[in-house]
C-alpha cells in the first residue's frame, strides 16, 4: 500500500516510461481487486446465498424456494427470449409472439426487507403474442404423498411498473389426466399468497406424476415485473 500510495503522488512527475509501465502493472491488479470485491460483496451482503427459510404455514409437511431465487444460475440472463426458453433447472417461459421483445434476468437482493437471496426481473417491450407465462416445476417431492386433503400455498413478492393482471395455474398430472386450478394474484397486497385447495379437485390420489405452476400475465406489454421471492409449500387441511 505504501509503495503505491508514492507511485500516486510521484505520477505527476516521474518519467513516461516508469508511468508506463506502472499504469500497466495497476490495470492488472484492478482486475483481480474488482473481481474480488464483487464476489466478496456479493457473498457477504444479505440475504445470504442458499437462503431457504421463509415463513411457512402450522404442519406444513413440504416446503420449498425454487434454485432461481435460492442462489447464482450459471447463465443470469437472456434477451430476445424464444418461448420453451430455460433460465436454470426450473423456470421455463411460455409465449407465442412472433418476434420476441422479452428479457429475464437473475438479480441480486439486498433490500433490508428481502428474505430471498435472489429475484427475477422481466421486462417486456413490444408484444405482439396472445400468451406469456412462466411455468415452474416442483420436484419430485411436491407430488410424493400428495392427497385430496392438502392445501398447496404459492406466496411471492411481486413489483411492476404499471399494473396488471397475473394468474397461478396448479397443474397436476395423473395417469392420463391433469388437473388444474387457477387463482388470481391479489396483487394489491405486498406479501402475495393463493392457495390451491385440493379438496375440490377430482385428483387421482394413486397416480401422480407431476406438478408445476404456470404464472399466466395478461397484458403484459411495455411493462417490467421483479419476481423479488417466489416459495410453496404444502400442508394437510381441516376435515370437511
Amino acid at each position: 500500500m505504501r509503495r503505491w500510495a508514492r507511485a500516486a503522488r510521484n505520477a505527476s512527475n516521474i518519467n513516461l516510461h516508469t508511468l508506463r509501465q506502472l499504469r500497466n502493472q495497476a490495470r492488472m491488479m484492478r482486475a483481480h481487486i474488482d473481481r474480488l470485491i464483487h464476489t466478496a460483496d456479493e457473498r457477504l451482503a444479505l440475504p445470504v446465498i442458499g437462503s431457504t427459510s421463509f415463513a411457512k404455514p402450522h404442519n406444513s409437511d413440504w416446503a420449498w424456494r425454487p434454485e432461481l431465487w435460492r442462489g447464482p444460475l450459471q447463465q443470469p440472463g437472456m434477451s430476445s427470449v424464444q418461448t420453451k426458453s430455460m433460465l436454470g433447472n426450473e423456470v421455463t417461459l411460455f409465449h407465442d409472439c412472433k418476434l420476441s421483445e422479452l428479457t429475464l434476468r437473475q438479480l441480486r437482493n439486498t433490500r433490508e426487507e428481502d428474505i430471498a437471496p435472489y429475484g427475477l426481473r422481466m421486462d417486456v417491450f413490444s408484444f405482439d403474442g396472445s400468451f406469456l407465462s412462466l411455468v415452474i416445476d416442483l420436484p419430485h417431492a411436491a407430488s410424493n404423498g400428495l392427497r385430496r386433503t392438502h392445501l398447496l400455498r404459492m406466496s411471492c413478492i411481486v413489483e411492476m411498473e404499471k399494473p396488471l393482471e397475473i394468474f397461478a395455474r396448479l397443474n397436476i398430472k395423473h395417469g392420463p389426466n391433469t388437473e388444474q386450478i387457477v387463482r388470481e394474484l391479489p396483487l394489491d397486497q405486498e406479501d402475495i399468497v393463493v392457495e390451491f385447495d385440493l379438496a375440490y379437485s377430482n385428483l387421482n390420489e394413486k397416480r401422480v406424476e407431476k406438478v408445476w405452476i404456470d404464472l399466466i400475465f395478461e397484458g403484459p406489454e411495455m411493462n417490467q415485473v421483479i419476481l423479488r421471492d417466489l416459495t410453496f409449500s404444502r400442508r394437510p387441511r381441516a376435515a370437511l
